[in-house]
């Protein structure tokens, strides 16, 4: 039933989204969780809202109305020139006020009785125009936090009013179109969550970075909250799987330990309620959550979002004494929300020459620019900043919002995808990287660089400006040739936002880029650590796999993790997963590599693909890759995943393989378990239709097919121009391939470049019937055209 008495105050559990007009959209929000959502077992501190009407009449009967609108009237919209003297004369004009008697009374009268359980409270603002899903205002205003005692709590509603005025709202007002006198400020009294001495943090029902819906993403940190969203300290990460959620199955996909250097807690002084300490070195090695209490907190989010109809951005808290999950807040997400994805438009790029990175953090957003560094440490220093500069900070804050809009990208030592520096660039449509922990001691003032957000989730600066190239594609979502274009793939971070292009799954997932690039220890090394000798190698080993019990543990789960990133993107399409296939020359390179590989004078033709699978120098090895597979499918439940054999030479080594991975837990035809075979041999051409029988699908390699059909080394630059995958004793191998296959009722498609390069190549493919072709995703589109016309032509006669 609605409070119909009292004007100045309404519980929480009396709001809905209906009253935004009277609470503010983070009060309506809390209310509406709190009738509709708490009955489905999600946790909401109790609490008050001191409404919009309260505030109008603060204002009235201080007659401050109109000295502000004299103010605020004085404001130079154009350039802003004197937005620091206005915001600051209205800030002291409410200053200046005094609560009215029955106000006072109103909020002693709601108070009263939560204060008596002894409890303290956080008093947050909440704007009329706030938490809408075009304008999120988030951190605009003001909160304050273990706030106890009626003098203390009447002080944080003055101060919460007053950063109605603060420097950052009004510009954030302006920009978004709203009258600066008709957005009134409602302030939330609730119970403090105990997360000081539990965790915190924020969570979001999509991918914040590539828009990707299919997952909630959670961040978090020791402590309050306040930290993860300033961006004071690299949270943990945690990535769950919308469509497992929904059917109540919850499976972790991905989780990232950070660094959480700082943890924000209570004082017992009145003056200064919160401080910040450093986070003891056992926290910071441990995830600040249970993977249950990330799966709980993962179904609460997807609840939340089903009711609400939209993304939605969460802040949640632990207490430490209960071990509850509450939910603090939940905004509209108001990124990627608002984007009409039925046509994509956006730049690709290239780069040309790449040196060392300077330093490297988290990436956020998709893009690459060069420009002059300008070190910020306070907002004294925003004269410095010109426009076109790219800001490097230790962290950012809300109040340099204006200063932030003259740069072209921003880098800061501290913070995650959720912090500060993170929401603004994307609201801003700029790329940032966050979390380097040393760019401000890395880079100097005037320095020219180079900030890259192009290569997967690791964002990187290089000195001075680099080469790339970029190109604007623009086409459809919708596939509508009848061979199907898929993705060549190796870097599991861009599968999200490849996701969006129109495809119809993964013809190749590499996995040696995740063993070389993410594990970097040789699968043997893991399997028989004691056979690694003392030294360098082995301690860089021990402090790589630190977190683990085990070192196997350590390959399975970062293998199945990231394999499963891929997975999820393109779920439920096919992900067809091709097993290891270095050369040993390769494998040598990893940490422990040298111990298990031996020299040869051509690895290209020597110790590597099936071969490898059952021969005792790499079979232990193998198993873990297996083991990963069985992770991912078995318990992850992504069932969407194929596996592909390379490099297999004979009929009695593909039986020896099925062999090895039957007895690794991974058989042909078992829980839907599909394997195929990378055709890339003439032998698997000339056996094709024995080939035909032991697998479920072919995969024509054309590089490597090309290579040992010609005799040519596909990487010698003298007798390169012999490489031609259109010569016609490869498309000969190529027809025969495509006949056995579909003799034999499996699939079969190709992996290379020359669909993309060469449409008389594509259209002799087409013309054979292959259902698919894969391309690297900078030549998908260009693929999918040369498909497309290909169809046209053929089917024209």
């Amino acid at each position: 039933m609605k409070n119909s008495i009292d004007p100045y105050c309404i519980p929480l559990s009396q709001v809905s989204n209906e009253d935004i007009d009277k609470v503010g959209g983070k009060n309506a929000s809390l209310g509406e969780m709190t009738q509709k959502l708490e009955p489905l077992g999600i946790k909401i501190p109790e609490g008050f809202a001191l409404t919009a009407k309260a505030f109008q009449e603060y204002l009235g009967q201080n007659d401050l109305f109109n000295p502000l609108k004299e103010q605020v009237d004085k404001l130079d919209k154009e350039g802003l020139s004197n937005l620091a003297e206005v915001g600051k004369a209205c800030r002291n004009i409410i200053g200046k006020g005094e609560f009215p008697q029955e106000i006072m009374d109103s909020i002693s009268k709601f108070y009263e009785p939560l204060a008596r359980k002894n409890e303290t409270f956080a008093v947050r603002s909440s704007a009329t125009a706030e938490d809408l899903p075009t304008a999120s205002f988030a951190g605009q205003h003001d909160s304050f936090l273990n706030i106890s005692g009626l003098t203390n709590l009447i002080h944080a509603i003055q101060k919460c009013y007053i950063s109605l005025f603060n420097d950052r709202a009004i510009k954030y007002r302006l920009d978004n179109g709203f009258d600066q006198m008709k957005v009134y400020l409602s302030v939330g009294v609730q119970k403090m969550v105990r997360s000081d001495l539990g965790s915190a943090g924020v969570a979001f029902t999509l991918d914040p970075e590539s828009g990707f819906d299919n997952i909630v993403y959670i961040t978090s940190i020791y402590g309050l909250g306040e930290n993860i969203v300033q961006g004071a300290v690299n949270p943990d990460e945690f990535y769950l799987f919308k469509p497992f959620l929904k059917e109540n199955k919850p499976r972790i996909l991905y989780k990232k330990l950070g660094a959480k250097q700082t943890k924000m807690v209570y004082t017992d002084k009145g003056s200064k309620p919160i401080k910040t300490t450093p986070t003891p070195a056992k926290d910071r090695n441990k995830f600040s959550l249970t993977d249950s209490e990330v799966e709980k907190l993962g179904i609460d989010c997807n609840k939340i979002e089903e009711h609400y109809g939209m993304p939605m951005d969460i802040e949640w808290a632990k207490d430490g004494n209960s071990g509850d999950l509450y939910i603090v807040q939940a905004r509209p997400e108001t990124i990627h929300s608002q984007k009409d994805n039925s046509t994509i438009q956006e730049k690709e790029y290239r780069i040309l020459s790449k040196p060392k990175p300077i330093c490297s953090g988290t990436a956020v957003g998709r893009s690459i620019i060069s420009g002059r560094v300008c070190i910020v440490k306070s907002l004294a220093d925003e004269k410095k900043v010109k426009e076109g500069d790219i800001i490097v900070a230790d962290i950012t804050s809300p109040d340099w919002n204006p200063m932030l809009r003259k740069a072209v990208s921003i880098v800061t030592n501290k913070g995650g995808r959720t912090s500060h520096a993170s929401i603004v660039a994307r609201e801003l449509g700029i790329h940032a990287v966050v979390g380097t922990q040393n760019a401000t001691k890395k880079l100097k003032n005037g320095q020219v660089i180079t900030v890259s957000c192009i290569e997967g989730d690791t964002g990187y600066i290089y000195d001075g400006e680099i080469n790339w190239e970029e190109k604007e594609v623009s086409f459809s979502r919708q596939i509508t040739t009848k061979t199907e274009p898929k993705f060549i793939l190796a870097n599991p971070f861009q599968a999200f936002h490849l996701s969006r292009y129109p495809n119809q799954g993964v013809g190749l997932l590499r996995m040696e880029f995740i063993i070389a690039d993410v594990i970097g220890i040789h699968p043997m090394a893991l399997a028989h650590f004691d056979r690694i000798p003392k030294g360098p190698e082995k301690i860089a080993i021990e402090k790589r796999t630190a977190l683990f019990k085990n070192k196997k543990e350590y390959f399975i789960s970062t293998l199945a993790q990231h394999l499963g990133l891929v997975a999820a993107a393109f779920y439920p399409k096919e992900v067809i997963v091709r097993m290891s296939d270095f050369k040993t020359n390769e494998y040598a390179r990893l940490l422990g590599g040298s111990s298990f590989e031996p020299d040869e004078e051509n690895p290209m033709i020597g110790f590597r693909g099936a071969s490898r699978y059952y021969h005792e120098n790499y079979k232990d090895g193998f198993a873990l890759e297996c083991e990963a597979i069985k992770l991912l499918r078995d318990e992850m439940g992504m069932n969407n995943i194929k596996i592909m054999i390379p490099f297999c030479r004979t009929l009695e080594e593909a039986e020896k393989v099925l062999e090895t991975m039957k007895v690794f837990g991974l058989e042909r035809g078992k829980n839907g378990m599909e394997i195929y075979v990378m055709a890339e041999l003439p032998s698997n051409a000339i056996l094709a239709d024995e080939f035909a029988k032991l697998f479920d699908g072919f995969s024509i390699g054309s590089n490597d097919l090309t290579q040992l059909t010609l005799g040519v080394d596909r990487d010698s630059t003298v007798i390169h121009h012999l490489f031609d995958e259109k010569n016609s004793a490869v498309e000969q191998l190529i027809q025969r391939l495509i006949e056995a296959a579909h003799a034999n009722g499996i699939k079969i498609g190709l992996c290379g470049q020359a669909p993309s390069d060469f449409p008389d190549f594509t259209r002799f493919l087409v013309s054979q019937k292959i259902d698919s072709i894969s391309f690297n995703p900078d030549a998908l589109i260009s693929g999918i055209e040369n498909i497309t016309l290909a169809e046209k032509e053929l089917s024209k006669g």
